[in-house]
């Protein structure tokens, strides 16, 4: 990685270069296979974390913990995730709401100072490019933080609206941060379901507090500040996750990763974790991995993300793919994205849905026996008629067919921070 005088951003303006294209400077390093690295690849390999090929990434799928000891860990106590390679840019200039709304479906201009939202990328189509998380900030800036598989895509993208809103007299510039990103997560939302002798322990964000001077109580889910963060200046944490819990993520400068996480990992309760644990913990909450659940191809409509389509845009239909969203939300979609619970074999991504007469109706998206429920969960499209709550359908797994009921997601209680 490469350092300018100190600055922990890569400026792009109108002389900027982004990250990975033909000798442009790059906001992560690679190793010999080829692969990205974030700021804590040699501290996994420290720790025994068994790294994988990532959307072009060298990730820990694991570490001394199997996968279902890592999930259950993350639901009794809480667990240190590495998100370094997720994109993190921030958005200058006067006309960086006007610019953000060309590109995504939320309402960006209704954001309060550090109150972020889930959006979306959509393209004419109506299809979806990526989810992202945007904040408006009071440091005048928006901070995003995008999907590692769609780095250069996203890149492109907001780059080359930023140059097209410019040419036209606009102000908006792009940074590319180099820091590194950490999720601090936990889901005591569970204790119910749990044995007493598995009762929860600290949450994540009591386990950050003894490590803040500031008030993490008064930092709502989807909120965001900047503050020292065990003696490391200068971390923004966003009260936010991907267990669908309480949790915390913290963009650190990179210099200082390692430090942050040995700091962190001082408590007993706090174990690393890796993608196996990450991917079953998201699919428990419901919540969607893009290329699996959501690409190109899917509308918001048809995902069930109607919701992170803001009131006001969908009045003006002044985002992407508007004239084709629209129309679909009090309309009929051919298909619509759904839970699914069941018994029996795993039900796994691929696998045909099928109706009750043996027809096939749909495609599992993603599925994996639930740690905490002790059953299948999965989520995947069918035909529009067959996406009510309560419908019995069945799944082809190894050439048999295996009762399944779509069913409300959540797959388990959420437990957001909300302020009363």
């Amino acid at each position: 990685m490469l350092r300018t005088g100190g600055r922990a951003m890569l400026r792009v303006g109108p002389r900027g270069r982004g990250p990975g294209a033909g000798g442009r400077r790059r906001c992560c390093s690679s190793g010999p296979d080829g692969l990205k690295q974030t700021p804590l690849h040699a501290f996994h390999r420290q720790q025994g974390g068994k790294m994988v090929n990532f959307a072009g990434w060298s990730m820990p799928v694991q570490y001394a913990l199997s996968h279902l000891e890592s999930h259950l860990h993350t639901r009794q106590h809480c667990s240190l995730f590495d998100v370094s390679h997720m994109l993190q840019t921030k958005v200058f200039g006067r006309d960086r709401v006007k610019f953000m709304e060309s590109l995504v479906v939320g309402d960006i201009a209704e954001l309060k100072p550090d109150q972020g939202t889930l959006s979306l990328f959509t393209n004419e189509e109506g299809g979806i490019l990526d989810d992202l998380i945007v904040t408006s900030t009071s440091e005048q800036h928006l901070y995003v933080v995008s999907n590692a598989g769609c780095r250069e895509k996203d890149w492109a993208l907001m780059q080359g609206r930023a140059e097209d809103l410019r040419a036209a007299g606009g102000d908006v510039h792009l940074e590319v941060s180099e820091n590194a990103l950490l999720a601090l997560q936990d889901a005591e939302a569970f204790a119910e379901l749990l044995p007493c002798s598995l009762c929860p322990g600290p949450s994540a964000v009591q386990v950050l507090q003894t490590g803040v001077s500031d008030n993490l109580a008064k930092l709502p889910f989807m909120s965001s500040a900047v503050m020292g963060v065990f003696g490391v200046p200068g971390c923004r944490v966003t009260r936010c996750g991907y267990t669908g819990e309480d949790g915390v993520e913290i963009s650190v400068p990179m210099g200082r990763a390692v430090e942050l996480v040995e700091l962190l990992l001082r408590d007993p309760q706090v174990q690393l974790a890796g993608l196996a644990a990450r991917d079953s913990l998201r699919l428990e909450a419901g919540l969607c991995l893009y290329g699996n659940d959501i690409d190109e191809t899917t509308t918001p409509v048809e995902a069930a993300l109607v919701w992170t389509l803001g009131k006001r845009r969908r009045l003006a239909m002044d985002f992407p793919g508007a004239p084709v969203i629209v129309p679909q939300i009090k309309g009929k979609v051919k298909r619509k994205r759904v839970g699914l619970i069941s018994t029996g074999p795993p039900i796994r991504p691929h696998m045909p849905i099928l109706s009750p007469e043996g027809r096939p109706i749909g495609k599992v998206t993603s599925g994996c026996p639930s740690p905490c429920l002790k059953k299948n969960v999965a989520m995947g499209y069918v035909e529009g008629e067959q996406s009510r709550v309560g419908t019995v359908v069945a799944v082809e797994v190894r050439k048999k067919s295996c009762p399944a009921l779509v069913t409300r997601m959540p797959f388990v209680p959420t437990r957001y921070h909300m302020l009363k």
